[in-house]
């Protein structure tokens, strides 16, 4: 190697600026002298961690049980034998909050509603605590259905429903039903009937007839025996509880199948 060239790289070795180690930024894996003075990181505590996951899941669950009880499901519970054997005393069961709305109540349909008028006259109300009152509220309880009523619609607006033929069944539009879903050892009805359904209302029963007192004891009362539809919380689509009871609750669409429309 020449001289020259040894001189040229001496001379670019006077002129680099060497930086010093304090000054470099530290590499991933090291730690600056900051922080080597301040010692190991702070760990987040567990169990603070843990309640902020806590708080934040129910918080959650309040929100979705509060919208879905709003807009799309409720769950009550049967305190009353006016619909066994279909729905027993103590069953917890679900409403479609959807129907009536974008789905319509059909003939056959269970339904729970608010008092329509004086139905409920003399029932005692339930006493619940304050935070019964507010699970109830979100949705995370089931309703107490003796603040409401649960029965079995018969007829919808502009049906003709009479009780009864010459062989004891009901008829709706001239059609006598039967009805499987009435009680064992009932007769549809021991009180005659002949009412034609107002547009905008219903006509219900309970499965268990003779201690129902449904639309055909207030024919004289406010609402002249007939449940305005805007009344209806939701159509029952399952019993939830208890476990033995589950079961899918089907429209009797065989009951109505040769009743004429209005």
């Amino acid at each position: 190697m020449s001289d020259r060239a040894v001189g040229e790289d001496a001379e670019d070795v006077e002129h680099v600026d060497v930086e010093s180690s304090d000054d470099r930024e530290p590499t991933d894996g090291e730690q600056s002298s900051e922080e080597r003075d301040d010692g190991p990181a702070k760990r987040r505590n567990p169990v603070v961690a843990f309640l902020r996951e806590v708080v934040i899941v129910l918080v959650s669950a309040l929100a979705i049980s509060l919208v879905l009880k709003t807009f799309l499901i409720q769950p009550f519970f049967i305190p009353s034998v006016s619909m066994e054997t279909t729905l027993d005393v103590g069953d917890r069961i679900v409403v479609n909050k959807l129907a009536p709305g974008p789905f319509d109540i059909e003939r056959g349909d269970v339904v729970v509603f608010l008092d329509p008028g004086e139905w409920l006259a003399g029932e005692p109300v339930p006493e619940l605590s304050p935070v019964e009152r507010a699970l109830t509220w979100v949705g995370l309880l089931p309703e107490n259905a003796g603040q409401h009523l649960v029965k079995r619609v018969i007829g919808v607006p502009g049906d003709h429903v009479v009780c009864c033929d010459d062989s004891g069944r009901l008829l709706v539009n001239g059609v006598p039903i039967e009805e499987p879903y009435v009680i064992d050892g009932a007769v549809p009805s021991q009180k005659p009937f002949d009412v034609e359904v107002p547009e905008g209302h219903l006509w219900v029963m309970g499965d268990n007839r003779p201690q129902s007192a449904d639309s055909r004891y207030h024919l004289d009362g406010p609402s002249g025996g007939f449940v305005p539809i805007e009344n209806v919380v939701g159509r029952v689509f399952v019993i939830l509880w208890p476990f033995e009871h589950i079961t899918w609750l089907q429209r009797p669409d065989d009951t109505f199948r040769n009743v004429p429309d209005s």
